[in-house]
């Protein structure tokens, strides 16, 4: 890895800054009970995809069941934990003191995030730049979302390195060109390797390597 080489880390949240998935299971396979109760385990393929991913692959033409599967969601992100991968805030502080510029690209919302500001007062100040949802015209796996991060900081493809730990997210970085650091958080490292550069566990695995 040529960290020293990088310009600008970009960081999805959930899986990769905060160890969340396992929450989302547990709200996800309620749901899937609910609405799809033939198909069990249902929650598990639909990890790593955007809430429209899920609806419009598991609940299309389902308005009302849509709107009320949001109103839950939002009620739940409200009350979730946030706790930092391990090795994460070192890291992050590390990337800092090098000069490398740091920013998170993610799928959630406005609303997700005011939950995460209230969890947690430091976020804003650990990142160059935060990326939701509202910013971006497409949703992994497309590249949009990384490609608007780099371009936030005048970084060329080649000097951007991604964390992620979803498939569609390790594909979006992959389409973006930039180097992609899996984390086998949510799937396997077996499962992600075929889309990552290179895979770790947690940050603990980083520190010292800039």
């Amino acid at each position: 890895m040529a960290i020293r080489n990088m310009r600008a880390a970009l960081f999805d949240l959930d899986g990769v800054v905060f160890d969340t998935e396992s929450q989302y299971s547990v709200f996800w396979g309620e749901q899937c009970r609910l609405y799809h109760p033939d198909k069990p385990g249902l929650e598990n393929r639909i990890k790593g995809q955007t809430l429209v991913q899920i609806f419009d692959n598991y609940f299309p033409n389902m308005k009302e069941e849509q709107a009320e599967i949001v109103a839950r969601l939002d009620e739940f992100e409200k009350n979730m934990k946030f706790e930092y991968v391990k090795g994460f805030l070192d890291f992050i502080n590390e990337l800092r003191d090098a000069g490398i510029k740091t920013a998170v690209v993610t799928s959630s919302n406005m609303m997700k995030m005011k939950a995460v500001y209230a969890s947690h007062k430091e976020f804003k100040s650990l990142f160059d730049a935060i990326l939701t949802s509202e910013d971006f015209e497409r949703s992994k796996p497309d590249p949009d979302c990384y490609l608007k991060g780099a371009a936030l900081f005048g970084a060329d493809r080649d000097e951007c390195m991604v964390f992620e730990d979803s498939f569609n997210g390790l594909k979006a970085g992959r389409s973006a060109e930039m180097y992609v650091i899996g984390l086998a958080t949510t799937n396997t490292a077996e499962a992600i390797r075929p889309y990552a550069d290179y895979v770790i566990s947690d940050f603990r695995e980083m520190l010292g390597k800039i």
